[in-house]
């Protein structure tokens, strides 16, 4: 169905979006490097994708960075946030 099919083009916009930002974050990233990754990633993927990423950040930053900072993967952060089904 149509829900379904829109929320698996969130669920790999979302995944692929937090893909880039965990490469721009590093590998142990404090608050202040997921908050530049955040500016810099939703500008890197295009206007379309970093529109959503960028709708992404302003409601889900500090779930964003929880996740980051604890290692979680793209999809598992994608999931908590209801974009994705786990």
């Amino acid at each position: 169905d149509s829900m379904a099919q829109g929320r698996g083009i969130k669920c790999s916009q979302c995944t692929k979006a937090l893909k880039r930002l965990k490469k721009l974050a590093g590998d142990d990233p404090d608050e202040a490097a997921v908050a530049a990754a955040l500016q810099k990633g939703c500008r890197l993927l295009g206007r379309v994708v970093g529109k959503v990423c960028q709708q992404l950040v302003n409601k889900y930053q500090d779930q964003i960075t929880e996740g980051l900072q604890n290692g979680d993967m793209p999809r598992d952060i994608c999931s908590a946030m209801g974009f994705c089904r786990s």
